[in-house]
């Protein structure tokens, strides 16, 4: 898919969105509001690449990882807006749309859970899918996506950390992005464990991944937390709602 469609693409689900809030549930889109867009963003690509990188770093000393030279040929092009849109798409319904609906009855705990269960799933038909790795995306993925969105209650600071994982699991290392294969730039092959490795559905599934994402989940949850924005669930909500 080309720069250009993609961007329509992204431009489309955006509008989409706003449209959605502005005339169905009549507020402002504070979601996608620009005051702070670009910082959030750009915190998010940060955490984002060093969080991939970092699992990459800890397979490559457990000797799971070897680097097999770069790859002639490749771009970073398709694999950025690839990145780009996939996040787009699903961080605008998945929590923009699911999470924050189950989240306003719910509360945050149960959203939590429940859009892990569910995103899990969502991903259980991919290339390379197993129980491991559906248990995998619904804890690193979804808990760590969903903390983000929780932290700032806006959509671009999880937009930047969704699209840099993925950039930099395939367009920077070229390796299976939730099991389909994107042309990278540089070149590593995996052995060893499926656990430790991934397999074939990538190193999002394994266990490097996981541990060190339900990290980073955990320290964005304290200061989701600490800022007061935990949702209690709808029977169970006070004045000042916190957790």
């Amino acid at each position: 898919m080309g720069a250009a469609l993609s961007l329509v693409l992204i431009l489309v689900t955006f509008g989409g969105y706003a449209y959605y809030v502005h005339c169905i549930e009549r507020r402002k889109v504070s979601e996608l509001g620009a005051k702070g867009a670009v910082l959030e963003f750009a915190s998010g690509l940060v955490l984002g690449s060093a969080l991939f990188g970092a699992t990459m770093l800890v397979l490559w000393l457990l000797g799971i990882l070897t680097y097999s030279g770069l790859i002639t040929g490749s771009t970073w092009v398709y694999p950025l807006f690839a990145a780009l849109l996939t996040a787009a798409v699903e961080e605008t319904l998945v929590r923009g749309v699911m999470f924050r609906m189950l989240e306003e009855r719910l509360g945050s705990w149960i959203a939590l859970g429940l859009s892990a269960l569910i995103f899990g799933i969502m991903h259980a038909f991919n290339p390379g899918a197993s129980a491991i790795s559906v248990i995998a995306i619904a804890l690193e993925a979804e808990i760590l996506l969903a903390a983000a969105y929780m932290l700032t209650r806006r959509l671009w600071f999880v937009l930047g950390l969704h699209a840099a994982w993925n950039f930099t699991e395939g367009g920077i290392f070229a390796t299976q992005v939730s099991g389909s294969k994107i042309e990278g730039l540089i070149g590593v092959k995996f052995q060893g464990n499926d656990l430790l490795s991934g397999g074939a559905f990538g190193p999002e599934a394994s266990i490097v991944a996981v541990s060190l994402c339900l990290l980073a989940s955990a320290v964005i949850l304290a200061l989701a937390k600490k800022k007061g924005h935990v949702i209690r669930p709808f029977w169970n909500i006070r004045k000042h709602p916190s957790a």
